[in-house]
């Protein structure tokens, strides 16, 4: 299971930045895929984005990119999510999940909550002023 944390308060004004962190429970994360997802009151679980742990391709969902960005930590085996400029619609309980350790999710996939076997207890971000 991954543990999801955020670093700094969950209540951000519009335009303030927050960083959530995510590490997995046990064993490293090894060869996954770590994906962020969140969910808006009212709302689906959407992807948010996905990194490779052992390198590659990072992804982003349209509506956070150039303002959010994952970043992977070696020695502290932790993925961190970035997040600036935020909006009120960025408003959501965020998770972090962590796909196969063996393997990662292939790139046309990545979107896909059902490749994410491992997931964190989510955590609230609210964006308002």
């Amino acid at each position: 299971r991954c543990s999801c944390r955020r670093l700094g308060g969950g209540s951000v004004q519009p335009g303030g930045s927050l960083r959530l962190s995510c590490a997995p429970s046990g064993r490293s994360f090894s060869s996954a895929t770590i994906g962020w997802f969140r969910q808006a009151p009212g709302k689906e679980r959407e992807f948010v984005t996905a990194v490779n742990w052992g390198g590659g391709s990072t992804y982003y969902a349209d509506s956070v990119k150039g303002r959010f960005t994952a970043s992977r930590d070696f020695a502290k085996g932790t993925v961190y999510l970035q997040m600036n400029s935020l909006k009120p619609e960025d408003t959501a309980v965020y998770y972090c999940a962590a796909g196969s350790r063996n393997a990662r999710i292939i790139t046309s996939q990545v979107r896909n909550e059902a490749r994410y076997i491992d997931w964190g207890q989510g955590t609230l971000v609210t964006v308002s002023s």
